[in-house]
């Protein structure tokens, strides 16, 4: 028994005083309204109305019933109200996840933006330098600097960055400007810990490269600030070495050998029925990084 309707049911036959008029206004047949009112019964254990050939009258327990039952039915009429204004106009709340550095520059103005736009929506912006989990960690949206290997989720590309090698112009003028990423063997490197290869590509195929250097540190951030600072050849993504480049202050070399671009995406959890807020936060993201390739 659909209890919803069956209630919705019960309303009409007291409100019309007739079963066939509940018929009627229901757009339903009489012997389904007559189904429906026996099955509450029997559901109830009680007898809602006094039933004769002529007429039709609600019995105590009925006329009880019958003011609860208007108080759910009301209820409900005021949840689907608030969604379907939600999804006009998104509210409650929004947990994202973006990397550190990328959150900060481009992520986060971006929501800045979009709470601007809806003041009924509250969002909780975690930035992590780690793969998240958004299933295990209770996480609506990431937004994700990788290609996605995980099937559980769905991933909309919002652009893409490369991956590119920088040094300050004063030490590329000190130390030439290499003209094959091997050349980085002889020369010093700034990295971050823990590094690992630098992979490039030629003629189609791809190698690696273990660049050294004496310095290194566990944040990104330093290690940019040490390269623009002359101290030699730093491997980053475009993005955390735009304003610098932009500046002046870092030049892009070995542009040859990058290897493709990597998709910068939002990603979500499978749904086929999205909260309002998340789709109109996927919606805003498209459009703020529309045409990103930094």
């Amino acid at each position: 028994m659909d209890r919803l309707k069956a209630m919705q049911t019960f309303v009409q036959i007291a409100d019309q005083g007739s079963l066939t008029r509940a018929a009627d206004a229901l757009e339903s047949s009489l012997p389904a309204v007559v189904r429906s009112l026996a099955a509450l019964e029997a559901h109830l254990g009680v007898r809602l109305f006094h039933r004769t050939t002529r007429r039709i009258s609600l019995t105590e327990e009925g006329r009880r019933y019958l003011e609860s039952v208007r108080e759910v039915l009301a209820a409900a009429d005021a949840a689907d109200r608030a969604l379907t204004v939600d999804a006009a106009e998104p509210a409650g709340q929004l947990t994202v996840t973006a990397p550190v550095l990328f959150g900060h520059m481009y992520v986060a103005p971006a929501i800045v933006r979009f709470l601007q736009r809806y003041d009924r929506m509250r969002c909780s912006v975690l930035l992590h330098d780690r793969t998240v989990n958004l299933l295990e960690e209770g996480i609506d949206v990431g937004i994700r600097i990788s290609p996605l290997e995980d099937s559980s989720l769905v991933a909309q590309q919002l652009g893409s960055i490369r991956r590119v090698v920088v040094a300050s112009p004063a030490y590329l003028q000190q130390h030439g400007i290499p003209r094959h990423p091997r050349e980085l063997l002889k020369a010093n490197c700034v990295r971050i810990h823990p590094s690992a290869p630098v992979h490039f590509r030629e003629n189609g195929r791809s190698f690696a490269v273990a660049a050294k250097g004496n310095l290194e540190f566990n944040h990104i951030a330093p290690v940019v600030e040490a390269c623009a600072a002359g101290m030699g050849f730093g491997i980053f993504f475009s993005y955390q070495v735009q304003p610098f480049v932009a500046q002046g202050r870092l030049a892009i070399v070995l542009e040859d050998f990058e290897l493709e671009p990597r998709p910068v995406s939002v990603i979500y959890p499978h749904a086929r029925l999205l909260p309002a807020r998340t789709r109109a936060f996927i919606e805003w993201m498209k459009k703020e990084f529309e045409g990103l390739h930094l």
